[in-house]
């Protein structure tokens, strides 16, 4: 299915869209050290440059919303630093033929980059509320590329596997056995390890076309914490 790209930021947020874009280049720059990644693929700011952040916001922090920090949604949430969602983003290494599976939609802005990106993206969201909003949203913005279900993460998503790259948004203290499994030979999985709000790292899962599994740890990280479905 071919992507409709969602609408670029208005007039309005035209100035403060390029100063986020500038911002990001400029920490990308002062990581690269970390990261090494002092410039980012010309499609992740591309596509960092189209998805317009204000309407993944709360109304009443909209004229925030192109500031390069992470922003509370709702239900206890938050929409990611852009440097960060343009970092992992990045480190996937996505291919315009990609399939890829993120864990944690939130506000779905994530999910509207990555679709800029891809072929396909397949999301899930523990919060019901949370998961049916970002799927308004990203049909309004013409995201035909995008599928949210609402749902424990922990087990993935195995109907669509394997994928090329499954990006994780929320901070767990183990890698999810079922993503590894699910991530296709020569893929990327991007997520933050560690304790909630403390002591995380962002981590590259590497599986190569033999099965092999390689982890490294990229940078320091604060994540809202991995939420898992209660047992019944």
């Amino acid at each position: 299915m071919e992507a409709k790209s969602p609408a670029e930021p208005s007039s309005t947020y035209a100035v403060a869209a390029a100063e986020m874009l500038s911002r990001i280049e400029a920490e990308a720059r002062a990581t690269a050290s970390y990261t090494g990644r002092p410039v980012f693929d010309r499609r992740v700011m591309a596509a960092m440059a189209r998805v317009p952040r204000h309407k993944f916001v709360l109304s009443s922090e909209e004229e925030l919303a192109y500031i390069n920090a992470a922003l509370a949604i709702s239900h206890g949430q938050t929409i990611s630093q852009p440097y960060i969602v343009a970092l992992m983003t990045d480190l996937l290494g996505l291919e315009p033929d990609a399939v890829v599976l993120e864990v944690g939609t939130g506000s779905g802005y994530q999910a509207a980059v990555l679709a800029e990106i891809a072929k396909q993206v397949y999301s899930i969201e523990i919060i019901l509320e949370l998961a049916a909003k970002a799927q308004v949203q990203l049909q309004e913005l013409g995201c035909t590329n995008v599928e949210v279900r609402a749902g424990d993460g922990y087990t993935g998503w195995p109907e669509h596997a394997p994928y090329d790259g499954i990006m994780v948004t929320a901070a767990a203290r183990e890698i999810p056995p079922a993503l590894v499994e699910q991530l296709k030979s020569g893929g990327r999985l991007v997520m933050p390890l560690g304790a909630p709000f403390m002591g995380q790292e962002l981590v590259v899962v590497e599986k190569s076309d033999i099965g092999k599994i390689n982890t490294r740890s990229v940078l320091s990280v604060a994540f809202v914490p991995f939420t898992r479905a209660r047992p019944r």
